[in-house]
């Protein structure tokens, strides 16, 4: 039985910052088969006449928008948001760093892994790059809850041999070894992918960075996700530690890491010569801003990363930051090109919509699979419908177009505004 989802509905299948604009319907009728793919799009009641016998769902109280994607978020984190007033290195030592040692016990993993994975699903996110953990068997927990549910990760075992502390350290023969163990089991399952994922060239030495090239090699498909960027004392240690690279993008296209199935977080300090090469190279950036501006990192030269061709997509972070609201990233990724002036970058709230659903699908790789909600892509979708005297709700009655209905989702809407989340057709929530 196909399903007929009656909806108003907005999406970007086309990129605005080459020239899309806002793809909007206030009756629109999305055809939905078994498998969970939209095989007809239009006009409600033209699709009807075409499926007549279709189970009809109307979901007009609201506003159906693509499923969110997450280009860059870390698992165990989820526990340490709202560490406020220190800047990276320190954070990482007194929040992130201590707790993500606690996940070395698998109940702990566990019970953690349920808080990401629900956290992800209530702020409408069917698609996440995910940031795993130092240990294997934690990282086994994440594949096994995103499996349950159904949402769609990529992720991997976190890999470093150098300053951390000494539970998070591998060798790289064990970084290769666990790695392959985890791929083998998770990668290409269901909706899982593989990511080799040393935690930042600051805490990986060039062995342990050629064990990640070594799982690129040995896993068909698998992808590759680090940080780069983040932080000036960041970008100065890695200088020093790497005094033969050319710069911080180059520790890692040394060792043949970069390429189409490359995703790097933050960028907030690039160089014109990096932009370069992750434009030769395919390879795509996260723009974490809630987390860039909470650890006073610095304002992302959007307008730059454009200008060289890197295509960029929106990740939470989630514990530097505020949150896993793609919604609330959006915002403040609008604030930060705001607050940049002639050298940010203008955005709308179709810019937005685009950056937290079809960009991060073009980054993922998943670009002919969802990011849009049209003919072909399969149903990941999120509802948005505001609780009654919400913000939201409020701002709603005074939105004249479409741009503003979606200005003000972004503005004022948070995860208790969404109503229903699908992934391949499926409703997870």
């Amino acid at each position: 039985m196909t399903t007929l989802y009656r909806a108003r509905v907005l999406d970007t299948p086309e990129d605005p910052f080459a020239g899309g604009t806002l793809r909007s319907a206030d009756d629109a009728g999305l055809l939905v088969d078994d498998a969970g793919t939209i095989t007809a799009r239009g006009d409600f009641a033209a699709v009807l006449r075409e499926h007549p016998g279709s189970d009809v769902v109307d979901l007009r109280d609201g506003w159906l928008l693509p499923g969110l994607v997450d280009a860059h978020v870390h698992y165990p984190q989820v526990r340490v948001i709202g560490a406020l007033g220190m800047p990276l290195l320190e954070w990482l030592d007194r929040c992130a760093l201590p707790e993500e040692q606690r996940l070395a016990d698998p109940s702990y993993a566990a019970a953690v892994a349920r808080e990401f994975v629900d956290g992800l699903v209530a702020a409408g996110t069917t698609t996440a790059l995910v940031f795993g953990s130092h240990f294997a068997p934690a990282v086994d927990c994440l594949f096994t809850e995103a499996a349950r549910v159904g949402l769609r990760v990529t992720s991997g075992l976190v890999v470093s041999d150098r300053g951390l502390p000494e539970p998070l350290l591998s060798t790289p023969e064990r970084a290769y070894d666990d790695a392959m163990a985890l791929a083998t089991r998770w990668h290409g399952t269901g909706h899982a992918r593989y990511a080799a994922t040393p935690r930042f060239s600051y805490s990986a030495d060039d062995p342990v960075l050629d064990a990640c090239a070594a799982v690129l090699e040995d896993v068909d498909g698998a992808w590759f996700t680090s940080h780069v960027n983040e932080n000036p004392a960041e970008v100065a240690a890695v200088e020093r530690l790497f005094a033969d690279a050319e710069h911080y993008v180059d520790t890692y296209d040394k060792h043949g890491l970069l390429g189409a199935r490359a995703v790097l977080a933050h960028n907030v300090h690039a160089t014109d010569a990096e932009l370069g090469v992750l434009a030769a190279r395919a390879t795509s950036v996260a723009h974490c801003p809630t987390s860039n501006s909470a650890l006073g990192s610095g304002l992302f030269p959007l307008r730059r990363h454009l200008e060289h061709g890197v295509r960029v997509a929106l990740g939470s972070d989630v514990g530097a930051g505020t949150g896993f609201s793609l919604l609330a990233e959006g915002l403040q990724a609008y604030l930060v090109q705001s607050l940049l002036g002639e050298a940010g970058d203008p955005l709308t709230a179709t810019h937005l919509l685009h950056l937290a659903t079809r960009a991060g699908a073009l980054a993922l790789g998943l670009g002919e699979v969802v990011g849009d909600l049209s003919v072909g892509r399969e149903f990941d979708a999120v509802r948005v419908r505001p609780l009654l005297g919400s913000r939201l709700h409020l701002g709603l009655r005074h939105a004249a177009t479409h741009e503003e209905v979606l200005a003000r989702i972004f503005t004022l809407g948070g995860d208790a505004d969404l109503a229903g989340v699908w992934v391949a057709g499926r409703r997870i929530a």
